[in-house]
């Protein structure tokens, strides 16, 4: 880590301490903010004592962070187009990182102040989309191409869907658990456990259940949510000090090695499709000095791109040997064809075998540049893990005790949160980011509904209000940011 400040200039080094700082402040108050709806059934059901149940979730949340990879991390950061990943310098990455980290702070806190159980994640991917369309209306973009919309679409699609399923499914479970026992003392609120049974705590096995819940719902939403920060950290180091951070300066020969090999399969895979491909890919007819001197990502310069690359990497076995402009230079190609490979992907006529071997050579053909070293993992695990530790009391009374018209009940709380953890898990499996706020509290009013109890509407309404507002918002607040920084070093 000593090497990120060597040779930085003043100005550069302190903004890059300023970008992370900003960064590890949104996860402290991803922490207080998201986390107190892992921990609110938990806390609401007196089956845990409040700290030493937010302690535990912080721990937890700092597992998350280390074992869950980075998927998540970089499908956030391929919201943004190729064209601006590729072509960003140190003034643009500034301005870029700083809107939209200001945006997304801007939300979080105002939510938070108010109690109002609003998504970290929305925060943050409006806020990437509002930087994306800012830089198209600056650089006389067509939006079409001013943000991954096909990434956009559908990272809003598992946005949208993991609250319906989380109401659905928690829902469902409580039905499942009236049925299988009707007259448990699990669908006692702890008010009426209290006057009824004159005990503080929930029975045994429920509390069990609710405690591993609720440490499941905190793992799943450190993997999750802890990769956002990741991702972020990573378009701050690429955007500010590129040459020590464009490609995985601790890969293996071998990584190079499959680097490299992935690129001439990735060619042969195009000339055995050649009738499928050739006229996207003007298969044959551009050559290797056809590339701009100004490089742009165009499907039609595939041939010419892995030409490139290739002599780029012909007897490399140590990213160290090459020098910083050739680094930039060979991630510029392998960003390309990932996005180029991408778009083969979903062309029709391809057979489902070879889209399925297109994936494959795509892994390959990343594997150093989606990477995040061991101190970024570990930094934004901390702040994550210390943001849930304070400030959680404000939503754990709103979901508690505000959102159905009476209190939550034991099997409602294993109900909501078994569902979350699960659903969580599974968006982990396939690398997309979802709200566990939004999962969680439709899970609480499914199951407020399933029991009868009915929904608070003043509650409800905000909730929803926040979820519709919460995008448009950070849009709003990163797009005019960008605007004003861009203008300010333009």
């Amino acid at each position: 880590m000593i090497d990120l400040f060597s040779g930085l200039d003043a100005w550069v080094l302190v903004s890059l301490l300023l970008a992370l700082t900003f960064v590890l402040a949104f996860e402290f108050i991803n922490g207080f903010h998201d986390t107190a709806n892992a921990v609110a059934t938990v806390i609401y059901t007196k089956a845990m004592p409040p700290h030493l149940a937010v302690l535990f979730s912080g721990v937890f949340n700092f597992l998350g962070v280390l074992l869950g990879g980075v998927g998540v991390a970089y499908a956030i950061v391929h919201l943004l187009p190729v064209e601006l990943l590729i072509n960003v310098n140190t003034g643009h990455g500034l301005a870029m990182v700083f809107s939209l980290l200001a945006a997304a702070i801007t939300w979080n806190l105002g939510t938070w102040y108010f109690g109002i159980p609003a998504s970290s994640s929305h925060t943050l991917i409006g806020s990437i989309l509002g930087v994306g369309l800012a830089n198209a209306l600056i650089n006389d973009i067509p939006l079409g191409d001013g943000v991954n919309w096909q990434k956009a679409i559908d990272i809003a699609m598992s946005l949208v869907v993991s609250p319906m399923a989380g109401f659905a499914v928690a829902a469902l479970v409580l039905i499942g658990l009236k049925w299988w026992r009707p007259l448990s003392k699990m669908h006692k609120t702890p008010d009426q456990r209290r006057k009824l049974d004159d005990k503080k705590h929930p029975p045994f096995w429920n509390r069990m259940v609710l405690v591993v819940s609720a440490m499941g719902v905190s793992f799943v939403h450190g993997s999750n949510d802890g990769q956002k920060g990741i991702g972020l950290i990573m378009l701050v180091l690429i955007g500010i000090v590129p040459a020590k951070f464009v490609l995985d300066l601790n890969s293996t020969t071998y990584q190079i090695e499959r680097t490299r090999d992935a690129t001439l399969h990735m060619s042969q895979f195009y000339q055995r499709n050649a009738a499928t491909l050739g006229e996207f890919l003007a298969l044959g007819k551009a050559k290797s000095s056809d590339l701009p001197e100004k490089f742009s990502c165009n499907p039609q310069q595939t041939e010419p791109t892995i030409a490139a690359l290739q002599s780029s990497l012909q007897g490399v076995t140590d990213y160290h040997s090459l020098d910083a402009d050739k680094r930039v230079e060979v991630r510029r190609y392998l960003l390309c064809l990932d996005d180029t490979a991408k778009k083969v992907g979903k062309l029709p006529g391809l057979e489902a075998r070879e889209k399925a071997d297109l994936e494959k050579l795509r892994k390959d053909l990343t594997a150093t540049t989606e990477y995040a070293p061991f101190w970024v993992i570990v930094a934004v695990a901390l702040a994550l893990g210390l943001g849930t530790m304070v400030g959680w009391k404000r939503v754990v009374l709103t979901v508690g005790e505000k959102i159905g018209k009476q209190g939550m009940t034991y099997a409602q709380g294993m109900s909501a949160q078994i569902t979350a953890a699960c659903a969580i898990g599974m968006a982990n499996v396939f690398a997309l980011p979802v709200s566990t706020t939004h999962v969680l509290s439709s899970g609480v009013a499914g199951t407020m509904v399933a029991n009868k109890s009915g929904l608070q509407g003043g509650t409800v309404k905000t909730i929803l209000l926040a979820w519709v507002l919460t995008l448009p918002a950070s849009m709003g607040l990163a797009a005019g940011l960008f605007w004003l920084a861009s203008k300010a070093i333009g």
